[in-house]
């Protein structure tokens, strides 16, 4: 019956079957008899995980016996950060509060892991340079690391706008106030990123100054707001900062 199947056939048929058989001894030798019991994946592995040995307590266990701490944090600026991301794991003291101690670390170099400025990070999350901003202090010499207010609130905005500052210092803007451009929250240096100063949405914001009747300083360039840009606005060809650049 075999060689009344055409050969053709025969070649198709038996890389399937090989394949077919392959696959059965392969399921029955290398995947475990509980993988996909309730889900893609090895089922007795969350038997395992469970039975493995507890670190991290938890935020509301650290909250029992340290009420008082955890109010504070909830209101403060780390309230999103777990106890544990600093004082580590806190499972023993919890069982044995005397001789397990949580860490208690005062080093620069922790709080640095988030707040050493980096570009990428987010316009307004807190940032230093640690070189120079009170390179010989513990940064819990100024702020209480559960609510880290800043002593006082920064009197200029390069405080978390450095590079921006920097670059609009060298330009023909430099001396205007943010103020003038940017509509600034009474919040906005406690809380920058809850209270964010609003960027100019109309070409009249330039136009103060720049308008042909605006009654600025006449060395100021000035344009036809009418004709200039047609539909554009300021900045999609001038960059505020440094609108000399094009």
């Amino acid at each position: 019956m075999w060689k009344r199947i055409p050969e053709q056939i025969r070649h198709v048929v038996v890389p399937i079957v090989a394949l077919v058989v392959i696959y059965l001894v392969v399921r029955h030798l290398l995947i475990p008899s509980s993988f996909g019991l309730w889900g893609h994946y090895r089922a007795a592995s969350a038997v395992q995980n469970a039975e493995l040995p507890l670190k991290y307590a938890g935020a509301e266990a650290c909250a029992d016996c340290h009420g008082e701490i955890a109010s504070t944090k909830k209101e403060g600026y780390h309230r999103g950060v777990a106890c544990e991301t600093c004082h580590g794991a806190a499972y023993t003291h919890t069982q044995d509060q005397e001789k397990q101690k949580p860490q208690i670390n005062r080093a620069r170099s922790l709080c640095l892991l988030c707040h050493e400025y980096q570009s990428s990070r987010p316009t307004g999350f807190p940032q230093v340079v640690s070189d120079s901003h009170n390179p010989l202090k513990q940064c819990i010499a100024c702020h209480q690391p559960h609510d880290p207010k800043p002593p006082h609130p920064p009197k200029g905005c390069d405080a978390c706008h450095a590079t921006i500052q920097r670059t609009i210092a060298v330009s023909s803007h430099g001396n205007l106030a943010c103020s003038m451009c940017h509509e600034v929250p009474k919040n906005h240096k406690l809380s920058p990123r809850g209270n964010p100063a609003k960027l100019p949405q109309l070409r009249e914001t330039c136009g103060k100054c720049h308008a042909q009747d605006s009654s600025a300083s006449k060395e100021i360039p000035r344009v036809d707001m009418a004709s200039h840009g047609g539909k554009y606005l300021c900045w999609e060809c001038h960059y505020p900062h440094m609108p000399g650049a094009r």
